[in-house]
């Protein structure tokens, strides 16, 4: 069995981070939300893996590298334009050849990782599988409608009005089955080559597709919020470990990692919080729910419930929460100007001023 990650989109609802760094990239809690799926995948047994690449390919190449690290084999597929899952699998078959395989989209995110999906699929042989969770918002999915016995009867690409609050997560497992389908499909209105079209292709011809609903942990984390949120359940399962220096000064609550190379002092950090090594962090306050990543500072600030990427400084700064900070970025107090209002105000008015 094969995998087959698709790490080629633009990442839009995440600009303007996206405008220099990948989307599947952009760390929880320290490492790279890619290399949650590519370690998910390795511990499913799955060690053949055809990474989608489009315009961020050479940094996804230069994290990966040959997958070793994270026990895969990688071999990368260039898409020139993102134009729909469907497409992803077109092109990637040569390298899936007639292999079963599972499709993994590279900014998702799941808790408890994919084995059990994938024995399940191994043991019973459908022609497809999907993964399933109750959303509040399935406009903004794929969405599939069931019948009473359960069976997969429908599936639409972010409809109007859903029939379901099923929304598809972004893991398939397929047959070969899937190669006739998605030659078989025609371009949406979008202009992709929707897996859902093709997934509807299998259905229609009355090929064997299954669903599995899951009430674990799954985002995708293509927008700030659901980052944070990513981030917030990771640092959970955080262990706490002290390998930087930490001064008499400081306060360490809770489940707090603080990597080789960080110094804290006089500050108070309280858990869960990961700091990256060569931070420095003087005088301030680092409040639950923060992933700092290397190389940064942060003085005289208070900082919860965000993301700090690679050197970056603070300085100075009361207080930011639910912040997504990019890399060597600068924060810091904006200059105090004179106190002043300045009104036109017409016949009659009443104002109110806080002094």
């Amino acid at each position: 069995m094969k995998a087959l990650v698709l790490s080629g989109g633009a990442g839009t609802r995440l600009r303007p981070i996206t405008h220099t760094s990948a989307k599947q990239l952009v760390p929880v809690a320290n490492k790279p939300v890619l290399f949650y799926g590519l370690e998910a995948i390795a511990d499913a047994g799955i060690t053949e893996v055809g990474i989608i690449v489009g315009d961020t390919a050479d940094e996804i190449r230069e994290a990966v590298g040959d997958g070793s690290e994270l026990g895969i084999k990688a071999t990368y597929i260039p898409q020139d334009a993102p134009l729909g899952l469907a497409h992803a699998v077109l092109i990637a078959r040569d390298f899936l050849g007639d292999d079963d395989f599972v499709m993994y989209l590279g900014d998702n995110f799941i808790v408890g990782g994919i084995s059990g999906l994938v024995d399940e699929f191994r043991a019973e042989q459908p022609d497809a599988q999907i993964l399933l969770t109750h959303v509040p918002n399935p406009t903004s999915f794929g969405v599939a409608e069931l019948d009473a016995a359960g069976r997969v009867v429908g599936l639409e690409e972010k409809p109007k009005q859903p029939k379901s609050d099923l929304a598809l997560v972004g893991v398939y497992l397929f047959t070969p089955a899937i190669h006739e389908a998605v030659r078989s499909i025609e371009p949406s209105w979008r202009g992709e080559l929707e897996i859902t079209h093709a997934i509807q292709w299998l259905i229609d011809q009355k090929r064997d597709v299954r669903s599995t609903t899951i009430s674990g942990y799954w985002k995708d984390t293509g927008n700030v919020t659901d980052m944070l949120e990513v981030n917030r359940s990771v640092l959970e399962t955080v262990e706490p470990v002290i390998e930087g220096d930490i001064d008499d000064a400081s306060e360490i609550i809770g489940r707090v990692r603080i990597e080789a190379g960080a110094r804290v002092t006089g500050s108070r950090i309280v858990g869960p919080v990961i700091i990256g090594p060569g931070t420095v962090i003087t005088d301030s306050y680092v409040g639950p729910f923060t992933s700092v990543s290397e190389d940064c500072r942060i003085e005289d600030s208070e900082i919860e419930y965000s993301i700090l990427l690679r050197g970056s400084s603070i300085t100075g700064v009361r207080r930011i929460e639910a912040s997504l900070i990019g890399r060597d970025v600068e924060v810091t107090p904006a200059p105090r100007n004179p106190a002043a209002h300045r009104f036109v105000l017409g016949d009659h008015s009443k104002v109110q001023i806080s002094s």
